[in-house]
């Protein structure tokens, strides 16, 4: 039976758009109830509620991220969702009913996977504990940064900074050369910042003579990323926002205009009855929200190859976590014949991934229509999957975008100011990376439903997921935001650090994680209880990395990771699939 569940205007609270609740429920139950609202509004995800009482939530009752924001909620019922198919692909595949197992999902879990990336050790030190004693870097032979941080100015390039506009705050991103981005402001980026703080006040001097909209316009102009920090009201009242709404948060589509392909029945593997056991997948991606929809694959049983290409900067540490249960190689789109060798890899996929701007890569020869036809000519429908920021169409379709600008565009930036007592328009980037993570999460469960279709029916699939749109769901009045009373239950019990506006999303994390670790130290220890899971000979030895969060009753069927992860382009470019 679903909860009851009411809210209520919050506009005095959180702002305009929003609304919170009018009364608490404990996570593991909202989390149901929020699966049942997703999972109603998800064109393809089955109807069947004996198939929905599958799933069962436990966790704590208090949220575990600072701030209203249900993230954590959210994250466990796709979660959910990605077991109830995958239980669906294994009763076509093997004949097992998918109403007699078991789907099992820990709130917990869920929040804490938001912050895979830091919620790791290597040879026993913690991640969190590495990069506050500035020691990570130590970890790897190759600089995928490539400075692109290395100094407090490059750092506060990307942070939220007051504008000219009354009440309005403004996202500035660096995108990973944050040289060009601060010249063309007038801004010295080789200003003797010796401390964030100072880099950050010297930036905001600059940033406090333009308008929001001369800031929007000037990134438009020059195709970097910047965002205003809308109000939810605000974003949905705009016409990229409306456009947005059109969509489902898991679009994925059959392909009706391609060659037609027949049904692929998913293979049977010896010693291996993951659910996706045998799906080839190619991923080409960088930074987490395509990285997290191969990991996600790569649990489920899918052997994943990530492309990355290493004359592009990327954030190297990321690959210690999102690099789990795949193989990496190098190759250069630049390149006619790394062109040719994806190709060939292409041929035998299963599931095209893909984190670029839709243009960009289809100039490449890789768009959806190309792959669709690559798909039809041999005979096999292909799952081609993209994600970006403002989804699949509309006005601001091909900007580009972070976790930072899906954040700031929503409003879910505006609502963290509001919720840390500002009320001048101040915006704060919410805890952990949550629109990347469950962007990626979106995608691998469109991903995954599109494997069942093509099986049953034949063709080929595209699937869309969105920053912004992964940011907005939170916002909905059907989900709801945690009251400010609550919120500070959570304060009390995990006693969060200070957040602010100049923070990069690194530095909040570890403020999470520190709590986390002080209210949840049996999660990341062995024992009954640990989240964990190890790999003794990696590339950098020893590892312990969070554990895939769906479990399945069938402990065979259930998620887990094979190998251990690895950096980026560390296998040989003549890679064969399994």
């Amino acid at each position: 039976m679903p909860y009851l569940h009411k809210t209520t205007p919050s506009t005095d609270i959180y702002g305009p758009g929003t609304f919170m609740d009018m009364d608490f429920t404990p996570a593991s139950q909202d989390a149901a109830r929020i699966f049942e609202y997703i999972a109603k509004k998800t064109p393809g995800f089955t109807q069947d509620k004996e198939l929905w009482d599958t799933v069962k939530f436990e966790g704590s009752e208090l949220p575990i991220i600072p701030g209203p924001i249900k993230a954590p909620l959210i994250a466990a019922a796709l979660h959910a969702m990605c077991g109830v198919v995958a239980h669906e692909i294994v009763e076509d595949r093997d004949g097992t009913l998918a109403r007699t197992h078991q789907v099992t999902v820990n709130t917990d879990h869920a929040g804490i996977w938001l912050g895979t990336i830091f919620a790791a050790s290597v040879e026993g030190k913690d991640l969190s504990g590495l990069v506050k004693s500035r020691q990570l870097s130590s970890l790897f032979q190759q600089d995928f940064d490539r400075g692109c941080m290395a100094t407090p100015i490059k750092q506060r390039c990307t942070a939220i900074y007051k504008t000219k506009t009354p009440g309005v705050w403004y996202q500035l991103h660096g995108s990973l050369d944050p040289i060009p981005v601060l010249q063309s402001m007038g801004i010295d980026p080789d200003y003797p910042a010796k401390t964030l703080d100072e880099a950050y006040d010297y930036i905001s001097r600059h940033v406090e003579q333009w308008t929001a909209d001369e800031l929007e316009m000037h990134n438009v102009k020059n195709g970097y990323c910047g965002s205003i920090c809308f109000t939810p009201q605000g974003w949905s009242d705009t016409l990229m926002g409306r456009r947005l709404a059109d969509h489902p948060l898991v679009g994925y589509s059959r392909q009706s205009h391609a060659i037609p392909t027949p049904p692929t029945p998913l293979p049977k593997i010896a010693n291996d009855s993951r659910p996706l056991a045998g799906v080839k997948v190619i991923e080409l991606v960088r930074i987490i929200a395509g990285p997290v929809i191969g990991n996600t694959l790569a649990a489920f049983g899918a052997d994943v190859i990530r492309v990355n290409c290493s004359r592009l900067t990327d954030l190297g540490a990321l690959q210690l976590t999102l690099n789990t249960g795949k193989r990496t190689i190098d190759i250069d789109l630049s390149k006619d014949e790394d062109k040719s060798r994806l190709r060939e890899l292409i041929e035998d996929a299963d599931v095209f991934v893909q984190g670029f701007r839709p243009n960009a890569i289809a100039r490449k020869g890789f768009g959806v229509n190309d792959l669709l036809e690559m798909a039809g000519n041999r005979g096999k429908g292909i799952v081609y999957v993209e994600e970006n920021c403002y989804g699949p169409d509309g006005p601001y379709h091909e900007r580009p975008g972070w976790q930072q600008i899906g954040d700031a565009a929503s409003g879910s930036s505006y609502v963290m100011g509001r919720s840390l007592g500002f009320k001048d328009g101040t915006s704060v980037l919410p805890p952990l990376p949550i629109s990347d993570m469950t962007t990626g999460l979106v995608g691998a469960l469109g991903a995954i439903m599109a494997l069942r279709d093509r099986a049953r029916l034949g063709g080929s699939y595209r699937v869309t997921s969105s920053l912004v749109k992964a940011d907005a769901i939170a916002l909905e009045p059907e989900i709801g935001l945690y009251s400010p009373e609550v919120v500070e239950q959570s304060n009390e019990l995990f006693k969060w650090g200070p957040i602010n506006s100049s923070q990069f999303v690194i530095e909040i994390l570890l403020v999470v994680m520190d709590g986390w670790k002080r209210v949840f130290p049996q999660y990341f220890e062995s024992g009954t209880e640990s989240l964990m899971t190890s790999f003794q000979d990696g590339p950098w030895g020893h590892m312990d990395t969070l554990k895939p969060v769906v479990q399945l009753s069938n402990l065979t069927m259930t998620p887990r990771w094979l190998t251990p992860s690895v950096p980026h382009c560390y296998h040989p470019q003549n890679i064969q699939w399994m």
